[in-house]
């Protein structure tokens, strides 16, 4: 059924106080890309750009509240999660999404750009088992295969391998991010019969805070306008590379990328 004004994408992710990532970073996304954005505050963190100062669940009971919430009465067309911190908010997630009919994209958070612990090391099989086979597409990066899967990417040759480990647990698509690599900034996208190999320059810009957490909401953004898979993710991967090459410094660390790149240098986002 088409609804009424921009679609509408859901982030079930915890808050970044400093703007860069999580929730924050989600909804900037969304709003440059033309969805409706809306949230399910997981977790509060203490972060800015020198890292993650303290981290506080939320209860069960208030993420399942903010979910029902939105989801009964406005409707998603697609869901994004990211930090989800333990087991309990995993499976309870897990529990949820599988319950909604709407393309889901799982952003598997495990540790912040300045190495922080964001996910529980007892809610890594939940995350296998319970919310992997939820996703439409799963977007982990090198360094989440390796603590998902066990598999060391050295190389972009070892993508595929990590690809199949990943599709193994049950999501529909893996796109494995290989931007810790050296050289052009790859992705993989498959399914396990099609690929899809994304590259894009990589810029000399240290201020890449919310790198993930952007493109997955991107990703979400693109399948609740229409696209598929593939679509949403080239589109996806184009928005981020042009946010990292316009990240800027913030604070005495690492800056985020600029969500606005589009918008503030009057090119509408595609």
């Amino acid at each position: 059924m088409s609804l009424p004004g921009p679609p509408r994408v859901l982030t079930v992710a915890g808050s970044d106080s400093g703007g860069g990532a999580g929730v924050q970073a989600d909804l900037k996304t969304m709003l440059a890309l033309g969805v409706h954005g809306m949230s399910v505050v997981t977790a509060v963190t203490a972060q800015n750009s020198l890292g993650v100062q303290g981290a506080w669940e939320l209860p069960v009971e208030a993420v399942r509240a903010q979910y029902r919430s939105v989801v009964d009465d406005i409707g998603v067309q697609a869901v994004k999660t990211g930090m989800l911190s333990s087991a309990e908010l995993v499976e309870t997630v897990a529990e949820l999404l599988a319950a909604t009919d709407a393309p889901v994209v799982v952003d598997p958070v495990g540790v912040s750009k300045h190495g922080d612990p964001l996910l529980a090391a007892s809610a890594l099989d939940s995350v296998r088992t319970r919310l992997l086979p939820t996703a439409t597409v799963a977007t982990p990066n090198l360094d989440e295969v390796a603590q998902l899967t066990g598999v060391r990417v050295e190389s972009e040759a070892g993508m595929r391998e990590a690809a199949e480990a990943v599709l193994a647990y049950g999501p529909r698509w893996a796109l494995i991010k290989g931007g810790h690599l050296s050289g052009d900034a790859v992705d993989l996208l498959t399914d396990g019969s099609e690929e899809h190999w994304l590259r894009a320059p990589r810029y000399d810009n240290r201020h890449t805070h919310g790198t993930g957490c952007t493109l997955a909401s991107a990703i979400a953004s693109q399948l609740a306008r229409g696209r598929t898979v593939p679509e949403a993710v080239a589109a996806a991967k184009e928005y981020v590379t042009g946010a990292i090459a316009a990240g800027f410094a913030l604070g005495a660390g690492i800056g985020p990328v600029d969500h606005g790149w589009a918008l503030t240098r009057g090119t509408p986002a595609a």
